[in-house]
């Protein structure tokens, strides 16, 4: 019986820039039109196709259906026109898709495990068609971005995400790996939707995810030693990272990957401030997980410019939905929270956001809340009226869950706010200039963290590798955007950001003797950085090394098509 195994990325070998004799050797001659095109019409085909569409989740459909179609060729266009995809393949359209997965759905594009696979999870593993898997990013579907517990239908965080550790990072399509637990859903609508492709019953206990965790992490590690995984919208990420961290090769960008490139953007705020650490103050809208894995990387970045944990730990005032985080506040604190619980507010409640800035006249502002628009007018008018440059960062996701936009940021404090979002905003007019926003996106460090955790074979991911990503982002920027005042370097840019975050992470592993890849310790840097350059998945050279391998074999063998030789052609080794 034949079998079709579309759920793994497709080979490319359906792609229109190969040549006659490619196609005759892997047996595809004649199975689509005969001309040889070059990749400039294939971009402009693609592009018009994607243009006609009207919508975005049309976008998004035609996008995927063309990674599944043809991968090199999708991810050339990534790659070449990444700031005006990514929001297509990833948030904020990913949302969209997410919500409506089950009704949207056209072919598998990841493994889904549900809780009945418990016991055999292992065999579950062995449907993957791909051998070598290097990377994997695991969700439960429990927090999808700001959108609650979407069940199965978080399937597209997984996939969305790995589209971007290719396209950004550089890492195989075929080595990667996206997977959603079916571990149930508290979203009875979803149960109740008769289209809703995940199992009927109640999200499991606290105990049975784990004990269902604790099997996979073995199943996983054990088919594919070295795998790195990260974990990726769980509704409470902590007792996995905690339970799991110092023993596999893992990390959860919602925590880490959103402190370190938050943290990143904080360290060029605080240089163009002019505020030094010690007089530094932050309101934390939001008292998340996100939230406190970026409050607790900063501390970890005050502590670096001299200050004392606990002083460090004293800059920070948190507020959620009942006001400012305290010790006395009457209520049972989640653990997570206590780290930053005030114990000096002197017996008085502060119960909303305004009381707590007007208290504290904070020199930093974040939001991780999801609640959009809570940085009002007066709040923001405020922190132009305490601080030359005030720092306001507005991180939730998408864009209608933003605390507040950058036109209002800029016009509030009379375009001197220090500005970076979770979502993109546009570019505004002000005073003869061109302001552009920030965007403390996560994809400015997760594929480089992945990626120099792949290449130094690390045994485990530390905090300080984790630190090191956003360190070696702040110093990314070249000079133009250095001189136009941006936080964040250009995403156009992303591959060589990428280099130079996985340089730091590898550097980092290596302090922390914790890589394996022992011959690159001693390469001085702009060594190393070549190294991982010619490590990267390079779409634009494929369509060449398949032909050049073929004319290699030809002239060796002279081969014409022979069925003993056709797999090789289209194979290559892993990093």
């Amino acid at each position: 019986m034949s079998q079709t195994r579309a759920a793994a990325p497709s080979s490319g070998n359906y792609d229109t820039s190969h040549t006659t004799q490619v196609r005759q050797l892997i047996r595809t001659y004649g199975l689509f039109p005969p001309t040889v095109e070059s990749y400039k019409t294939q971009a402009s085909r693609c592009l018009k196709q994607l243009e006609q569409k009207v919508t975005p989740i049309e976008k998004y459909l035609y996008l995927s259906a063309l990674r599944n179609a043809n991968v090199h060729l999708f991810y050339r266009l990534v790659v070449d026109h990444m700031k005006d995809l990514t929001p297509l393949i990833y948030t904020p359209v990913v949302g969209e898709a997410c919500q409506r997965w089950s009704e949207i759905y056209l072919q598998p594009e990841g493994l889904y495990l549900s809780y009945s696979d418990k016991g055999h999870i292992a065999t579950v593993l062995q449907n993957w068609p791909q051998p070598n898997v290097e990377i994997t990013v695991i969700t439960d579907g429990s927090r999808i971005l700001g959108l609650g517990d979407l069940g199965v239908n978080g399937m597209g965080i997984p996939v969305g995400k790995l589209a971007l550790y290719i396209g950004c990072a550089g890492i195989r399509p075929e080595a990667t790996l996206p997977m959603t637990l079916d571990l149930g859903t508290g979203n009875k609508s979803l149960r109740e939707d008769p289209l809703y492709m995940g199992s009927r019953r109640e999200k499991v206990t606290a105990q049975q995810e784990m004990e269902f965790m604790d099997e996979l992490m073995v199943a996983l590690t054990e088919k594919w030693p070295g795998i790195v995984i990260q974990f990726e919208d769980f509704k409470n990420p902590f007792p996995a990272l905690e339970k799991y961290g110092g023993k596999y090769t893992c990390f959860n960008d919602d925590i880490q990957g959103t402190g370190a490139v938050v943290l990143a953007g904080i360290i060029n705020a605080v240089k163009r401030s002019g505020i030094p650490v010690k007089d530094q103050t932050a309101v934390f809208m939001g008292a998340g997980s996100a939230g406190v894995g970026v409050a607790k990387q900063i501390v970890q970045f005050f502590m670096q410019e001299g200050l004392t944990e606990n002083e460090a730990r004293k800059c920070f005032w948190l507020v959620d939905t009942k006001g400012l985080v305290t010790n006395d506040r009457g209520d049972k604190l989640a653990d997570h929270k206590i780290y930053f619980s005030r114990d000096d507010n002197a017996g008085k409640q502060y119960k909303t956001l305004k009381d707590v800035v007007n208290h504290v006249k904070p020199t930093i502002l974040m939001g991780l809340s999801t609640m959009g628009g809570i940085f009002d007018t007066d709040i923001l008018t405020q922190m132009g009226q305490w601080h030359k440059h005030p720092i306001i960062f507005p991180l939730s996701n998408p864009s209608a869950n933003s605390e507040c936009t950058f036109e209002e940021a800029i016009e509030c404090t009379d375009g001197r706010a220090l500005f970076a979002s979770g979502s993109p905003f546009p570019s505004i007019k002000r005073d003869g200039k061109t302001l552009t926003p920030g965007q403390g996106n996560n994809m400015y460090v997760f594929p480089g963290i992945g990626l120099g955790a792949i290449l130094s074979k690390a045994t485990t991911i530390t905090q300080s590798m984790i630190y090191a990503s956003a360190n070696a982002l702040s110093t990314s920027l070249d000079p133009s955007e250095i001189s136009q005042g941006w936080l964040y370097p250009d995403i156009g840019r992303i591959r060589d950001v990428s280099v130079i975050v996985a340089m730091g992470v590898i550097r980092a592993a290596q302090e922390a003797s914790v890589d394996r890849e022992v011959h690159v310790r001693d390469m001085r840097d702009e060594e190393l950085k070549q190294w991982i350059r010619s490590k990267m998945y390079d779409p634009h050279v494929e369509t060449q090394r398949i032909d050049d391998e073929v004319q290699s074999m030809i002239s060796t063998n002279g081969v014409k098509g022979s069925k003993s030789s056709r797999s090789s052609s289209v194979e290559r080794p892993h990093l």
